[in-house]
């Protein structure tokens, strides 16, 4: 017998014939997360992954495997061979050390045997693993319906036989699904776009708009903590950091004052799709949430689209505040996003920035700036930050 962590697949078993694309770069994601846990092998076998080598490791690396995506199930488990007796055995000692912990009464075998050549079937196992644990356990009866936990055989090559599941994300591995760039902020939401996009297959890098030093050093460091925490989900990030003060500034001076946020939004579109098609990403994500504020009203949407020809994910566009916050949570952004700093959007913060914005009237705006010489200096300043 011998200990294998287990990892249970989502939707790449769905890739048909591109499934092996899809495997491979979930296992090169896997490896970057254990890298440092020294020796170990990842192997797969009819239809789940196995890594065995990391018995001393094994929850600091379910704790790092929970953060792939691509993953369902991480399960420690207990390998043998095919062999009844080895099964059984295997069972009862995971059960002995799950009473030894839980207060807990009850349980159910459940079998999947991968090979049906195997001579006996799934409920066969089931019942001959169970009474072999009810014999050798005291206070302990089967529960079908309702069991305090469940004991899980799997029969392929080899026996797996295993009690606990911990829940990933599922998703697609990253790297899968193109390169995107995200316009991220100190708020809640941005982040929380990252990381959705990041769970659909896509490689995120970042952009970040501040105003120093109408906002502090501290601000930009709270989005690089943010970032950060970002990248334990989305791996290594790259991100790049504008100064927008000097082309808020010429807005301030030449535009009406209500225009102030639609005319800035489209400046950070502009950039962000410059910086795109120099670095190769293929769409931008932002963390708009129809209705939120003045810019995220479908008029505002529509009118900030028309200024870049990439596509504009907006992966919360439909999504309740209370839903979003709950995610910030679960993926720890939540308390850093927080944090009382400012962003560039406080700045020359109009008192009543319109909702309904026409593109001809800010398009006639625009006339009065030099669009194509403020974003050339806007990058020309930019800093890249690698966060790996």
């Amino acid at each position: 017998m011998e200990r294998v962590i287990s990892v249970s697949l989502g939707e790449i078993v769905l890739k048909g014939l591109n499934r092996k694309y899809f495997e491979d770069r979930l296992i090169k994601n896997m490896k970057r997360v254990l890298r440092d846990f020294g020796e170990y092998r990842i192997y797969k076998e009819q239809g789940k992954i196995y890594i065995e080598g990391l018995d001393a490791h094994q929850d600091d690396a379910i704790r790092r495997l929970r953060k792939v995506f691509g993953l369902v199930y991480i399960s420690p488990c207990i390998r043998t061979s095919r062999e009844m007796e080895d099964i059984r055995k295997a069972g009862l000692t995971l059960v002995k050390d799950k009473l030894h912990g839980d207060k807990i009464t009850t349980f159910k075998v459940e079998t999947s045997r991968s090979d049906k050549r195997y001579p006996l079937k799934s409920p066969e196992i089931s019942r001959d693993v169970g009474s072999y644990v009810l014999r050798n356990t005291e206070n302990l009866k089967v529960d079908v319906h309702n069991p305090d936990f469940m004991l899980y055989v799997d029969i392929k090559e080899y026996g797996y036989v295993y009690i606990d599941r911990t829940k990933a994300y599922g998703g697609l591995p990253i790297g899968t699904n193109g390169k995107g760039l995200l316009l991220l902020s100190g708020g809640i939401d941005s982040p929380v776009a990252g990381f959705m996009m990041a769970k659909r297959g896509v490689e995120v890098d970042a952009v970040h708009f501040h105003s120093y030093p109408f906002t502090s050093q501290r601000a930009e460091e709270k989005v690089l903590d943010l970032a950060k925490i970002v990248s334990m989900y989305t791996g290594p990030m790259k991100i790049y950091s504008i100064n927008l003060l000097s082309i808020q500034k010429e807005i301030n001076k030449n535009c009406p004052e209500d225009e102030m946020t639609i005319l800035s939004r489209r400046f950070m579109m502009r950039i962000a799709e410059e910086i795109s098609r120099k670095k190769g990403h293929q769409v931008l994500i932002t963390g708009e949430n129809l209705g939120q504020v003045a810019s995220q009203t479908i008029y505002s949407v529509d009118v900030i689209n028309r200024s870049v020809q990439m596509p504009i994910l907006r992966p919360l566009i439909g999504m309740d505040k209370v839903d979003i916050i709950e995610i910030s949570k679960d993926i720890e952004t939540y308390e850093t996003s927080i944090k009382p700093f400012e962003d560039c959007c406080s700045v020359f913060l109009p008192k009543h920035p319109v909702t309904r914005p026409k593109l001809e009237d800010i398009e006639e705006s625009e006339e009065a700036l030099d669009i194509e010489s403020l974003v050339k200096e806007a990058i020309d300043g930019m800093k890249v930050v690698s966060i790996e």
